[in-house]
């Protein structure tokens, strides 16, 4: 699922296309596990994806991600 960001002010606008792609499984609480197998990248790979997801949207885990998204009106 592709997610399209326009806003350049919103804090979603400095992930890459691919971490936007993990952010939506991670904002639905799928496993690493299950998003590496939908995406067709590794299980590592995700939790690079992840780790810098979260470091430069400054929240600490998948709930605060959910929070942030719906927040700033994304549809999750």
């Amino acid at each position: 699922m592709k997610l399209h960001i326009s806003k350049k002010d919103c804090p979603f606008s400095t992930l890459t296309p691919r971490e936007r792609d993990v952010m939506v499984h991670v904002a639905r609480g799928e496993m690493n596990k299950v998003i590496a197998s939908r995406l067709s990248i590794s299980r590592r790979t995700v939790e690079a994806h992840r780790a810098r997801i979260f470091h430069k949207l400054k929240v600490r885990n998948a709930v605060e991600l959910s929070r942030r998204a719906m927040k700033e009106g994304l549809a999750l």
